[in-house]
């Protein structure tokens, strides 16, 4: 108890710290990179820390500033919550030394490290805010702390698209956020408190009308930030934009804190299949619709956003079957999708750096170019496909698995549903492998001179082997330009799938951490107790 309540306010103090330091330093560079990583690892280590005591224990809460719950400030820390810092720093690590490799190999010309790094930062500890939070006001300022960072990073560089997308962005979060806050004064003004494990009890007294009518209005918004069907409208237009590792972290965070919150109040707040019917269907919707909008595409970027849609479809699914195994296997899903999604995007990012472009139809010969490159793609891409026995196959038979224990008709659908889309989204991965890196350059439909010239290259060489000249270039012999991957992007792009691949291997451990957090969550007491002290439950 003491461990958890000294570390866990510094998993949002530490990354806060590192903004502020990297702010200072803004006119030292390179001082600057190494202690926004620096200061990122040492979240990780804390995060793991609490990991490790969360592990065999229950929830445990921080009271701040020493005001005893419902009128102070709460945060915490349970098997969930844990695992999701852990991963979402993991993430966010990975990103940013992936960013400062590209920063270095750029000089920064897209990205001012000045304005990057403090962002990033503050990025993190708005992250981490949300999933400690334990008062709906509280979870809304973690919302507020990183959806500001997050239009700041999406905008960086000032271009057209850019700052249209980020307009979009901005309008979307400030709608939803303002029904948040709607719903936050008018849940205050029912029962008088904000803190959730206090509403937890409260709620349960109020007319069923008016608790069904702020239930809805807390789903709506978080549906909005989770990018839910018919609410995600926003989001393939957005991401892609960002320079590559903006949105990578993007995918692989921003849309994870909502289905987060989703999470917790359906658990916590509302308890029962009052709304599960309709997130069924919401969750069959943006299966379909996202994977269909994926199939459509060309680009790589705009193919990996709707992707990123129909997933989330899946974690709604686990959460409306409201079983301890649908809810254990939403809670692995989501860990699995926050470092496989990001995984892809950093590729694309080196995709569109060794290729010169993110289209398909320009794109060809890119696994002769660079075996490597391949190998990163192929490994993520199989994985959210649902290949056994990747960390997404295994997710993905857990939903099914608590779809056909519930045994409904809806259920079944959604059974169907969740199998079909898993072969849609391999054959979208599948068409990008065939077209970007398995067909020769020459049968693009639109073939990229550069690709060619360097393909021509490489036959005549026999190895393609690129020598690095002070541009930052690589020169093949003969003739023909394509541009090196910087040694920090590709390091940070195969730790972060080496993590993927980890899911798989310690698969069991995280399945067994998911359902006991799961039967907890379920069982709400536990929770409760830990904010509220023994007994508040029965009073």
């Amino acid at each position: 108890m003491t461990s958890v309540t000294s570390l866990a306010p510094l998993a949002v103090v530490l990354p806060f710290l590192g903004a502020a330091a990297a702010f200072v330093l803004i006119r030292h560079p390179r001082i600057q990179r190494v202690v926004s990583i620096t200061v990122l690892t040492l979240t990780l280590a804390l995060e793991a820390t609490l990991l490790a005591l969360a592990w065999d224990s229950g929830p445990q809460a921080v009271n701040l500033g020493g005001w005893l719950p419902p009128w102070g400030i709460v945060m915490v820390v349970d098997k969930f919550s844990a695992l999701m810092l852990v991963v979402s720093t993991s993430v966010s690590l990975a990103v940013l030394i992936y960013a400062t490799g590209q920063g270095v190999a750029d000089g920064d010309e897209d990205g001012p490290v000045s304005i990057f790094h403090p962002t990033f930062m503050i990025l993190v500890a708005g992250v981490s805010n949300a999933f400690l939070s334990g008062d709906l006001f509280n979870l809304y300022v973690g919302f507020e702390i990183l959806l500001t960072a997050s239009y700041v990073l999406m905008t960086l560089g000032g271009t057209g698209p850019r700052i249209r997308a980020g307009v979009t962005y901005a309008v979307v979060s400030v709608v939803s956020s303002m029904l948040f806050l709607i719903a936050i004064g008018m849940i205050y003004g029912a029962t008088g408190t904000v803190n959730m494990a206090d509403l937890a009890i409260k709620l349960a007294e109020l007319d069923p009308g008016t608790r069904n009518m702020l239930h809805l209005m807390l789903l709506v918004a978080f549906g909005i930030k989770a990018a839910v069907f018919p609410l995600s409208f926003w989001l393939p237009d957005s991401y892609p934009t960002a320079p590559a590792p903006v949105t990578a972290v993007f995918a692989g965070l921003l849309t994870k804190v909502g289905v987060y919150a989703m999470v917790r109040t359906e658990t916590l707040l509302f308890p029962g299949e009052q709304l599960d019917a309709m997130l069924m269907v919401a969750a069959a919707l943006t299966m379909i619709v996202g994977i269909l909008g994926a199939l459509a595409q060309t680009d790589i970027k705009r193919l990996l956003s709707f992707t990123l849609v129909s997933h989330i479809g899946y974690m709604v699914f686990g959460l409306a079957i409201s079983t301890a195994v649908g809810l254990a296997a939403t809670m692995f899903y989501v860990a699995h999708h926050i470092t496989i999604q990001t995984s892809l995007f950093l590729v694309s990012g080196l995709i569109e750096r060794r290729g010169g472009t993110a289209s398909i139809d320009r794109l060809g010969g890119l696994a002769r170019l660079s075996p490597l490159l391949g190998v990163l793609y192929f490994i993520p891409a199989m994985n959210l496909g649902g290949i056994p026995p990747f960390s997404g196959f295994l997710g993905k038979l857990g939903l099914l698995q608590a779809g056909v224990e519930l045994g409904t008709p809806l259920a079944y659908v959604l059974v169907g549903t969740g199998v079909l889309v898993s072969l849609l989204t391999l054959l979208a991965m599948a068409r990008v492998w065939n077209r970007a890196f398995w067909r020769k350059p020459e049968d693009a439909e639109f073939p990229d001179p550069v690709l060619l010239a360097t393909r021509s290259s490489a036959t005549e060489v026999g190895t393609a082997t690129a020598v690095a000249d002070d541009t930052g270039k690589g020169r093949f012999p003969g003739n023909g330009e394509a541009t090196l991957l910087p040694s920090g992007m590709v390091g940070a792009t195969i730790g972060l799938v080496g993590i993927g691949l980890a899911l798989t291997i310690f698969a069991g451990p995280l399945f067994d951490l998911s359902h006991t957090a799961a039967e907890a969550m379920l069982e709400r007491a536990p929770y409760i107790e830990a904010v509220l002290g023994e007994g508040a439950v029965d009073n």
